[in-house]
């Protein structure tokens, strides 16, 4: 089992992600970390009580962390201390910050992603070919809209989406408009226009369970490793390519006798595997 620590356990996130880790078997929760001038840290959940010093993150497996740059940080060195991998769902952070963090990752394994949504990755992958392919005589705006508690704009993930096509296409995007409104969990759309037509590749989250599975997807995935700085694309790729590659092998087998050979790299056969299926 992995043991687990919370961090914001009582936010909006960090209460979701709790609620599924107690009923997923891989996780016994060890440690709920939240800052000691919320109202409700002196409560328990599921019979754990509430912690408000990092010292309790020792003899964890994993934090995950959705909270704010500066208690991020301050978690960050605690992790490393103690040899604490990390999921950081965080954003908002500074260049300096993110250096702090990529400095960690020498020491311990992180995650560090500005969404941890399968569905906004797929939509990062889906920009970033459309960036690709639709370069001349287009130009490119962003939206986003959040609930009005989102203190930072653009947010981390509208501001992936623009570094992704601005890297595959060289344009830079011309405009991000932020929205805070109400209690919108996570709106975002991309729009490539022409004189001719207007591509929209947009993402609507529902409600936080996208994001707080993800974070213990990624969790599991740190089950793995012992240090390195990691995103969810890595993440999708670990977790997702097995399934894949066993189903798809059996479909090419039954249907044309083809044979896989054994190979030490996944992404190997993976790539046999797709290339079969083209």
């Amino acid at each position: 089992m992995i043991k687990l620590a919370i961090s914001g356990c009582q936010g909006r996130m960090g209460a979701r992600i709790a609620q599924l880790a107690f009923t997923d078997r891989k996780f016994t929760v060890k440690t709920l970390l939240e800052h000691a001038e919320n109202p409700k840290v002196h409560e328990t959940i599921n019979g754990i009580p509430i912690q408000t010093q990092p010292a309790g993150l020792k003899g964890c497996d994993v934090l995950i962390e959705f909270t704010t740059p500066e208690a991020t940080l301050e978690h960050l060195k605690v992790c490393v201390q103690h040899k604490v991998k990390m999921v950081i769902g965080t954003t908002g952070f500074t260049p300096a910050q993110v250096r702090q963090i990529k400095r960690a990752s020498n020491k311990i394994a992180i995650v560090f992603s500005s969404n941890m949504s399968v569905g906004v990755n797929i939509v990062f992958k889906l920009a970033e070919l459309a960036a690709q392919k639709a370069v001349k005589g287009y130009t490119v705006k962003m939206t986003e809209a959040h609930h009005i508690h989102k203190k930072d704009a653009p947010s981390g993930t509208a501001k992936t989406l623009a570094q992704i096509v601005e890297a595959a296409s060289g344009v830079k995007v011309a405009d991000i408009k932020s929205i805070r409104e109400g209690e919108i969990v996570g709106d975002h759309s991309v729009f490539f226009e022409s004189a001719e037509d207007v591509i929209t590749i947009s993402h609507h989250a529902k409600n936080r369970d996208i994001f707080a599975k993800g974070s213990l997807v990624a969790a599991k995935f740190l089950d793995t490793k012992k240090k390195g700085l990691y995103n969810m694309q890595d993440v999708m790729r670990y977790h997702l390519s097995a399934p894949c590659v066993d189903l798809q092998t059996r479909e090419i087998e039954r249907r044309s006798t083809l044979r896989v050979r054994k190979m030490h790299g996944r992404s190997d056969v993976i790539k046999e595997v797709s290339q079969a299926l083209l």
